[in-house]
Protein backbone atom coordinates (compact mmCIF):
# COMPACT_ATOMS: atom_id res chain seq x y z
CA UNK A 1 0.00 0.00 0.00
CA UNK A 2 1.18 3.50 -0.82
CA UNK A 3 2.10 5.72 2.10
CA UNK A 4 -0.60 8.23 2.99
CA UNK A 5 0.07 11.83 2.11
CA UNK A 6 -1.39 15.17 1.11
CA UNK A 7 -4.08 13.69 -1.15
CA UNK A 8 -6.69 11.20 0.07
CA UNK A 9 -6.04 7.54 -0.61
CA UNK A 10 -9.34 6.32 -2.03
CA UNK A 11 -9.49 2.56 -2.46
CA UNK A 12 -11.11 0.95 -5.52
CA UNK A 13 -14.86 0.67 -5.69
CA UNK A 14 -15.54 3.72 -3.54
CA UNK A 15 -18.05 6.45 -4.42
CA UNK A 16 -17.00 9.93 -3.30
CA UNK A 17 -19.13 12.97 -4.12
CA UNK A 18 -19.11 16.57 -2.87
CA UNK A 19 -16.40 15.91 -0.27
CA UNK A 20 -13.33 17.64 1.08
CA UNK A 21 -10.38 16.00 2.80
CA UNK A 22 -7.47 16.89 5.02
CA UNK A 23 -4.06 15.25 4.83
CA UNK A 24 -3.36 11.55 5.39
CA UNK A 25 -6.99 10.54 4.85
CA UNK A 26 -7.96 7.04 3.67
CA UNK A 27 -11.28 5.86 2.27
CA UNK A 28 -11.75 2.08 2.42
CA UNK A 29 -12.73 -0.10 -0.53
CA UNK A 30 -16.38 -0.02 -1.48
CA UNK A 31 -17.22 2.91 0.78
CA UNK A 32 -19.67 5.65 -0.17
CA UNK A 33 -18.91 9.16 1.10
CA UNK A 34 -21.27 12.00 0.18
CA UNK A 35 -21.35 15.66 1.23
CA UNK A 36 -18.74 15.15 3.92
CA UNK A 37 -15.45 16.48 5.22
CA UNK A 38 -12.81 14.22 6.77
CA UNK A 39 -10.06 16.17 8.49
CA UNK A 40 -6.38 15.20 8.81
CA UNK A 41 -5.47 11.55 9.53
CA UNK A 42 -9.07 10.31 9.61
CA UNK A 43 -10.04 7.14 7.80
CA UNK A 44 -12.90 4.78 7.18
CA UNK A 45 -12.45 1.06 6.60
CA UNK A 46 -14.20 -0.85 3.79
CA UNK A 47 -17.89 -0.54 2.98
CA UNK A 48 -18.52 2.49 5.18
CA UNK A 49 -21.46 4.80 4.39
CA UNK A 50 -20.91 8.44 5.29
CA UNK A 51 -23.31 11.22 4.32
CA UNK A 52 -23.73 14.82 5.45
CA UNK A 53 -20.98 14.70 8.04
CA UNK A 54 -18.17 16.81 9.44
CA UNK A 55 -15.46 14.49 10.75
CA UNK A 56 -12.57 15.74 12.85
CA UNK A 57 -8.95 14.65 12.93
CA UNK A 58 -7.76 11.12 13.75
CA UNK A 59 -11.26 9.60 13.50
CA UNK A 60 -11.20 5.80 13.33
CA UNK A 61 -14.25 4.56 11.41
CA UNK A 62 -14.55 0.77 11.19
CA UNK A 63 -15.94 -1.32 8.34
CA UNK A 64 -19.67 -1.38 7.60
CA UNK A 65 -20.40 1.70 9.69
CA UNK A 66 -22.98 4.30 8.71
CA UNK A 67 -22.72 7.97 9.62
CA UNK A 68 -25.52 10.42 8.88
CA UNK A 69 -27.96 7.71 7.86
CA UNK A 70 -30.70 9.44 5.89
CA UNK A 71 -34.39 9.32 6.75
CA UNK A 72 -37.55 8.79 4.74
CA UNK A 73 -40.52 11.21 4.85
CA UNK A 74 -42.57 9.49 7.56
CA UNK A 75 -45.11 12.30 7.82
CA UNK A 76 -46.25 11.87 4.19
CA UNK A 77 -48.73 9.38 2.75
CA UNK A 78 -45.81 7.28 1.49
CA UNK A 79 -42.26 6.65 2.71
CA UNK A 80 -41.02 5.63 -0.73
CA UNK A 81 -38.37 7.53 -2.62
CA UNK A 82 -40.63 8.00 -5.64
CA UNK A 83 -41.67 11.13 -3.73
CA UNK A 84 -38.23 12.72 -4.00
CA UNK A 85 -36.38 10.68 -6.67
CA UNK A 86 -39.35 11.20 -8.96
CA UNK A 87 -37.26 11.55 -12.14
CA UNK A 88 -36.39 7.85 -11.84
CA UNK A 89 -40.05 7.00 -12.39
CA UNK A 90 -41.48 9.63 -14.74
CA UNK A 91 -39.96 11.56 -17.65
CA UNK A 92 -41.87 14.71 -16.74
CA UNK A 93 -41.06 14.76 -12.98
CA UNK A 94 -38.11 16.33 -11.22
CA UNK A 95 -36.32 15.54 -7.99
CA UNK A 96 -37.70 17.16 -4.85
CA UNK A 97 -34.94 19.71 -4.35
CA UNK A 98 -36.29 20.90 -1.00
CA UNK A 99 -36.25 17.37 0.43
CA UNK A 100 -32.63 16.84 -0.62
CA UNK A 101 -31.61 20.25 0.74
CA UNK A 102 -33.19 19.33 4.09
CA UNK A 103 -31.27 16.03 4.15
CA UNK A 104 -27.97 17.78 3.44
CA UNK A 105 -28.61 20.28 6.23
CA UNK A 106 -28.84 17.56 8.90
CA UNK A 107 -25.12 17.21 9.54
CA UNK A 108 -23.51 14.70 11.91
CA UNK A 109 -20.41 15.99 13.75
CA UNK A 110 -17.64 13.56 14.69
CA UNK A 111 -14.95 14.84 17.05
CA UNK A 112 -11.19 14.35 17.02
CA UNK A 113 -9.64 11.00 18.02
CA UNK A 114 -12.94 9.13 17.95
CA UNK A 115 -13.54 5.42 17.30
CA UNK A 116 -16.72 4.16 15.67
CA UNK A 117 -16.88 0.37 15.85
CA UNK A 118 -17.84 -2.20 13.21
CA UNK A 119 -21.38 -1.91 11.94
CA UNK A 120 -22.31 1.06 14.14
CA UNK A 121 -24.69 3.79 13.02
CA UNK A 122 -24.61 7.49 13.88
CA UNK A 123 -27.83 9.31 13.08
CA UNK A 124 -28.06 12.77 11.47
CA UNK A 125 -27.48 15.85 13.65
CA UNK A 126 -25.70 13.81 16.34
CA UNK A 127 -22.38 15.02 17.76
CA UNK A 128 -19.68 12.63 19.01
CA UNK A 129 -17.38 14.45 21.40
CA UNK A 130 -13.60 14.30 21.10
CA UNK A 131 -12.12 10.99 22.20
CA UNK A 132 -15.46 9.19 22.35
CA UNK A 133 -15.96 5.53 21.42
CA UNK A 134 -19.00 3.90 19.80
CA UNK A 135 -19.18 0.14 20.31
CA UNK A 136 -19.69 -2.24 17.40
CA UNK A 137 -23.31 -2.46 16.31
CA UNK A 138 -24.47 0.54 18.33
CA UNK A 139 -27.06 3.00 17.02
CA UNK A 140 -26.27 6.52 18.22
CA UNK A 141 -29.37 8.71 18.34
CA UNK A 142 -28.19 11.48 20.70
CA UNK A 143 -25.01 13.42 21.43
CA UNK A 144 -22.09 11.64 23.10
CA UNK A 145 -19.90 13.58 25.57
CA UNK A 146 -16.14 13.75 25.04
CA UNK A 147 -14.22 10.61 26.05
CA UNK A 148 -17.38 8.61 26.71
CA UNK A 149 -17.85 4.99 25.57
CA UNK A 150 -21.38 4.17 24.38
CA UNK A 151 -22.99 0.90 23.30
CA UNK A 152 -26.38 -0.58 22.49
CA UNK A 153 -29.54 0.21 20.56
CA UNK A 154 -30.12 3.03 21.18
CA UNK A 155 -26.59 3.75 22.37
CA UNK A 156 -26.19 4.58 26.05
CA UNK A 157 -23.10 5.50 28.10
CA UNK A 158 -21.10 2.53 29.41
CA UNK A 159 -18.21 4.34 31.05
CA UNK A 160 -15.79 7.21 30.55
CA UNK A 161 -12.47 6.45 28.89
CA UNK A 162 -10.68 8.65 31.44
CA UNK A 163 -11.58 10.58 34.57
CA UNK A 164 -13.06 13.97 33.72
CA UNK A 165 -9.91 15.84 34.76
CA UNK A 166 -7.76 13.77 32.38
CA UNK A 167 -10.25 14.21 29.56
CA UNK A 168 -10.24 17.98 30.07
CA UNK A 169 -6.45 18.07 30.06
CA UNK A 170 -6.32 16.03 26.84
CA UNK A 171 -8.73 18.41 25.17
CA UNK A 172 -6.67 21.37 26.37
CA UNK A 173 -3.48 19.74 25.07
CA UNK A 174 -5.18 19.24 21.68
CA UNK A 175 -2.37 17.02 20.41
CA UNK A 176 -4.42 16.43 17.26
CA UNK A 177 -3.43 19.93 16.16
CA UNK A 178 0.30 19.18 16.36
CA UNK A 179 2.16 19.24 13.08
CA UNK A 180 3.31 16.06 11.38
CA UNK A 181 6.90 16.35 12.59
CA UNK A 182 5.89 16.91 16.20
CA UNK A 183 3.63 13.87 16.07
CA UNK A 184 6.54 11.81 14.76
CA UNK A 185 8.83 13.11 17.49
CA UNK A 186 6.30 12.03 20.15
CA UNK A 187 5.46 8.68 18.51
CA UNK A 188 7.42 6.56 20.99
CA UNK A 189 5.60 8.20 23.89
CA UNK A 190 2.20 7.82 22.22
CA UNK A 191 3.01 4.11 21.99
CA UNK A 192 4.65 3.50 25.34
CA UNK A 193 3.05 5.59 28.07
CA UNK A 194 -0.50 6.04 29.33
CA UNK A 195 -2.51 9.22 28.96
CA UNK A 196 -1.73 10.81 32.34
CA UNK A 197 2.02 10.31 31.94
CA UNK A 198 1.78 11.65 28.40
CA UNK A 199 0.07 14.77 29.71
CA UNK A 200 2.67 15.27 32.41
CA UNK A 201 5.40 15.19 29.77
CA UNK A 202 3.78 17.36 27.11
CA UNK A 203 1.60 19.91 28.89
Amino acid sequence: MARLGESPFIHPGSIVEDCTFGRFVEIGAGSRVLNAHLDDYSYCDRMAEIANAQIGKFANIAAFTRIGATDHPMEKASLHHFLYRSMDYWDDAEADAAFFAHRKSRVAHIGHDTWIGHGAMVKPEVTLGHGSVVAAGAVVTKDVPPYMIVAGIPAEPIRARFPEAIAERLMALAWWDWDHDRLRAALDDFRAIEAEAFLEKYE
